[in-house]
């Protein structure tokens, strides 16, 4: 079933940069009224004065919010209500990764990432749902990752996170089968946005230029694949058919080459 956006009113987590602000512009053009969810108040601003010229009649709602704490995202959903705004399509795009061992990885980071990639989305979609089946229309897309359909060292626990969302995604699509309210699942590999130095900090691991994709073509694949109504959506052709093909591999040589490269990895950053 597709997912109509013309006139809709549509909320963004992480809206104030990389994936999350190109989607923002892309539906811009299309809603009735958009809700932009983000730490950085000043990024969301300026993110606001920039789609108002693209459609001067847009009703825009920036909201600071740290989507790790559920006592933020209460305010978030006060702010919605105080305002009189029916959310019909969520996207939760906000997250966060942590390229470490265990470990050595900082707790509280951990917590962090575990509150804003897991917790956040669920609690976002469990309360607006209800809203969305009454009306009996909308969709959900949760930005989940090609981290999410393997295993990868070092990521451990953002893997987790990963493949959490991509249970979450999935389940939930047949959950909802019939009632005009869909749920698709973008899982990107890597793209070019901050999210690779924030996760690996001072770590300088190269990401191959032709795996990785931009934001704008991560954002376009993923607002097409969701207006059309897919389950899911991996961005790039690279990604796609490399994807595809670890459809074959055994789940234990994926292990041996993962385990080799860990080897590698350990020794020349972490040893």
């Amino acid at each position: 079933m597709r997912n109509d956006l013309s006139g809709s009113t549509i909320l963004v987590t992480g809206a104030s940069s990389g994936i999350g602000r190109e989607m923002v512009r892309i539906v811009a053009r299309k809603a009735k009224a958009l809700v932009l969810v983000a730490r950085r108040q000043d990024r969301l601003e300026a993110l606001q004065s920039e789609i108002l010229t693209l459609n001067p009649g847009l009703r825009v709602l920036c909201i600071s919010a740290d989507l790790s704490k559920q006592a933020s995202i209460d305010q978030l959903l006060q702010a919605l209500s105080s305002e009189k705004i029916e959310v019909d399509h969520l996207i939760n795009n906000a997250g966060l990764g942590d390229f470490t061992p265990l470990e050595k990885s900082n707790w509280n980071k951990l917590e962090q990432m575990i509150s804003t990639n897991v917790v956040a989305p669920v609690y976002l979609a469990h309360r607006l749902l209800e809203g969305m089946l009454r009306r009996g229309r909308g969709g959900i897309l949760n930005v989940g990752s090609t981290a999410g359909m393997l295993p990868i060292p070092y990521f451990s626990a953002y893997c987790g996170t990963k493949y959490f969302m991509s249970g979450f995604s999935q389940s939930l699509r047949c959950e909802l089968a019939g009632t005009n309210v869909t749920v698709t699942e973008l899982c990107p590999g890597p793209v070019a946005t901050e999210f690779e130095s924030i996760a690996g900090e001072n770590i300088d691991v190269q990401v191959p230029k032709w795996v990785e994709i931009s934001a704008p073509d991560c954002a376009r694949a993923a607002i097409s694949g969701f207006e059309a109504g897919r389950a899911r959506v991996i961005p790039g052709a690279s990604m796609k058919v490399g994807m595809f093909l670890m459809n074959f591999v055994p789940l234990p040589v994926t292990r041996l080459f993962q385990g080799n490269f860990a080897k590698v990895v350990r020794r020349k950053y972490f040893s």
